[in-house]
């Protein structure tokens, strides 16, 4: 998607429909960063509409470097993600004082053809959460939401070098944690079946030694 500068212009000037455009060409982006990030569907929509509440409110800082706000607009959610609880009750205030917008479209359908298999975006998203916040950001910003390396280096404020450096370590860190964590999954209802079939075998095994 390319823009000029003059859609910067226009929504740095509070043009509501270049701002709607802003929001049909990058909410499914950030709503399928959020529930990954998360989890959580709530969640993720809460994400969606603090991050364009945000935007909005801080649209005056929007400059006009490169042919996309999209790392701008990341750099908004991922600050949304860090601080979820928080955001969470102020997008409950900024509500009540806003009209009422647009609903947040519903991408289930595209989001559950892209998750072919739930043990191990399950399993991903736990290890993610054993990573460094650093690597966190980078991995999901890089690989799920596909920012290129400046894209992402904007959206964080940190240079194109400790993108790359911080994706690296997590790529190996998270290949690495998210094995030790569907060996873990796998095992527990077979060990947890196993303290039943002792159990049962204890209890039947004491009844026949009083018989």
């Amino acid at each position: 998607m390319t823009y000029s500068f003059s859609l910067h212009a226009r929504i740095r000037d509070g043009d509501p429909e270049a701002f709607r455009e802003l929001f049909r060409d990058h909410s499914p982006l950030v709503y399928r960063h959020a529930l990954r990030v998360s989890g959580d569907w709530a969640t993720a929509e809460d994400v969606v509409s603090l991050t364009f509440l945000e935007a909005w409110r801080l649209r005056g800082k929007l400059r006009d470097e490169g042919d996309s706000p999209r790392p701008w607009l990341m750099g908004i959610a991922v600050n949304v993600l860090r601080n979820t609880s928080r955001a969470a009750r102020r997008y409950r205030n900024a509500v009540d004082r806003v009209p009422a917008a647009d609903t947040v479209p519903d991408f289930a359908d595209e989001l559950v053809g892209r998750m072919a298999d739930a043990d191990q975006l399950a399993a991903a998203q736990a290890a993610l959460k054993r990573l460094r916040r650093g690597e966190r950001e980078v991995f999901t910003l890089c690989v799920w939401s596909g920012l290129g390396y400046a894209e992402t280096a904007q959206a964080l404020g940190v240079a194109v070098g400790t993108v790359r450096s911080r994706l690296s370590r997590a790529r190996t860190r998270l290949r690495k944690l998210t094995q030790e964590e569907l060996t873990k999954n796998r095992e527990l209802p077979q060990r947890a079946g196993q303290v039943q079939v002792d159990r049962v075998e204890a209890v039947r095994s004491e009844r026949e030694g009083n018989e």
